[in-house]
């Protein structure tokens, strides 16, 4: 007797900033699929990541857990078990194309197959002690006679190098761009694929994470996009923490996944920058269509949960900052769509704060699936379905990593009107008012007037360590 459980497919993209969606509101997007999926299905306007950084935030996701329960504080930390696990038991078969980062890059982590892709711009060291780990795409690219374009190959070939900001013009055919690569597997695996059981389809974008870089055709399509632009002020600049001074120096000094940064970028730089990024993001959406029109063509969307995401954003200029690992709204915030048509409602926006780990119990449940065990996460289902108000406060947390080396460890708390930001063992730190201030420009943790609040979001990230350790014990 065929499963009549529904099939669930995970579509994650690299670094996606939550405004970049036309139907969530970024009328200067092209992003037709998504648009789609947001008319038919649920999103989450308010759905924030647990770290600012890939390893650590993906970590949290797939064990519903926050960075101090997983040990998983940054960028190469291990981490190889998911709730995956959980669905590969239940009887669905487990895939993943794509990126997943896990650490090793090729752990199972709960997936029958693997066919990873995760380097987008630079080789990755392996487990063992020696060499690097080759990818699909490595292999599909070298296989084709093809050199990888790179941090390498940007800096030293294209001539617009030092204002490209990191944005460049694909030099190879569209066939050999990662993000396409990814969809084209995707596609393969469906028309290859044999089995009557359940399909759980993990399919990872490398992009829109830099080096920014759309074929042309896209970025054709993206030409006079009105896209927004940051104006960034000396004082926001001098009121920020210690850290990000040599965190901007890092970026302007450095080649950091092909960004060469500067520390007054001109507007016609920064819109090139965000047109190529939004090429990017148009560039994905087309390949998720292509495989929704696949799977709705094998019969396979008939009864199926679609879910979108990201695992992080990216400043792209907001606050003099490139990329990360920092604590503002535009990377810990993340875009969050749920297409399950007779399960969640249509065109519904739900406006309560959640943590990015919440929609994983909501898709068990969906599914009729055995409930996921969490002490940390809630169910965005209970959200949808009236039974839940949403998070009062969501939390992210993360330590030293590449460019944003100055710290021990960071720690966010945010509420709808405040966020602060707390700095292990240090008196400076960030506090914004939210309300009057929603892009965090004027940092208020010196403010006189703001010490109420200030410690009683201090308090709250106590009574939230409290809580998480009690919950361990």
């Amino acid at each position: 007797m065929p499963d009549k459980r529904p099939n669930i497919i995970l579509f994650m993209t690299d670094q996606q900033r939550f405004d970049t969606i036309g139907g969530l509101g970024a009328d200067w997007a092209l992003t037709p699929t998504l648009d789609r999926l947001t008319a038919e299905g649920t999103s989450f306007n308010q759905c924030y990541c647990t770290a600012p950084s890939c390893v650590p935030s993906r970590a949290s996701f797939f064990n519903l857990r926050f960075p101090r329960e997983t040990g998983v504080y940054h960028n190469g930390c291990q981490w190889d078990t998911s709730w995956v696990e959980d669905l590969r038991q239940a009887g669905y078969h487990t895939v993943n194309v794509g990126k997943m980062h896990t650490v090793p890059l090729d752990a199972p982590c709960g997936f029958d197959q693997r066919f990873v892709v995760e380097n987008k711009d630079r080789p990755l060291p392996k487990a063992a002690p020696h060499g690097f780990f080759h990818d699909e795409w490595d292999k599909f690219l070298s296989n084709s006679g093809q050199r990888k374009p790179s941090r390498d190959t940007y800096r030293d070939e294209h001539p617009d190098y030092e204002t490209a900001l990191g944005a460049y013009e694909w030099p190879l055919e569209e066939l050999y761009h990662p993000d396409v690569f990814v969809g084209n597997m995707a596609k393969w695996f469906l028309h290859e694929r044999k089995a009557d059981s359940p399909l759980f389809l993990q399919v990872g974008f490398p992009g829109p994470h830099p080096p920014y870089d759309p074929p042309k055709r896209v970025l054709d399509m993206v030409a006079d996009a009105d896209v927004p632009v940051p104006k960034v002020t000396d004082d926001e600049i001098a009121s920020q923490p210690q850290p990000h001074a040599p965190f901007r120096r890092q970026m302007i000094e450095g080649n950091h996944d092909a960004v060469r940064w500067h520390e007054h970028p001109a507007p016609e730089h920064l819109r090139r920058l965000r047109r190529h990024y939004a090429a990017n993001v148009t560039l994905i959406d087309e390949q998720i269509g292509d495989i929704l029109n696949l799977l709705r063509k094998q019969g396979l969307l008939e009864d199926a949960i679609v879910i979108f995401t990201s695992d992080h954003g990216d400043c792209l200029g907001d606050h003099g900052h490139m990329q990360k690992w920092t604590m503002y709204d535009c990377i810990t915030r993340v875009p969050a769509i749920v297409w399950a048509p007779g399960r969640l409602p249509e065109g519904r926006r739900i406006d309560a704060m959640l943590q990015q780990m919440d929609l994983a119990p909501m898709l068990f449940e969906l599914a009729g699936l055995k409930p996921l065990s969490s002490n940390s996460a809630i169910s965005a289902l209970d959200v949808v379905n009236g039974e839940h108000p949403g998070r009062e406060t969501v939390f992210a947390e993360h330590t030293a990593d590449n460019l944003l080396r100055g710290v021990n460890h960071v720690t966010m708390v945010r509420t709808k009107e405040w966020k602060l930001v707390h700095y292990l063992d240090q008196d400076w730190g960030e506090l914004y008012d939210l309300k009057s201030d929603p892009e965090e420009v004027v940092n208020l943790w010196n403010s006189d007037g703001h010490k109420a609040v200030k410690a009683d979001l201090t308090r709250r990230l106590g009574r939230w360590d409290s809580g998480l350790k009690k919950g361990s014990e």
